[in-house]
């Protein structure tokens, strides 16, 4: 079995972000500070956060590799 790579988690993560961050500004109806918006905008936040982890890993492996 394959082992998926930091890159594509990366990618993976920044798509359900984008995501994430979509269905929060739908769900902002009257006022941003719905207990749903902020929810979803934590979400969002940390599958951002999770994404750029990935980058920053990918890249390590990368240079680690090289040597």
């Amino acid at each position: 079995m394959r082992r998926t790579s930091p890159f594509v988690m990366g990618i993976i993560y920044t798509l359900m972000g984008i995501l994430f961050t979509y269905i929060a500004i739908g769900s902002a109806t009257e006022t941003v500070w719905n207990f749903s918006t902020i929810l979803l905008a934590l979400v969002a936040t940390f599958d951002f956060g999770v994404a750029i982890r990935m980058f920053s890993l990918h890249s390590k492996i990368k240079k680690m590799t090289k040597k």
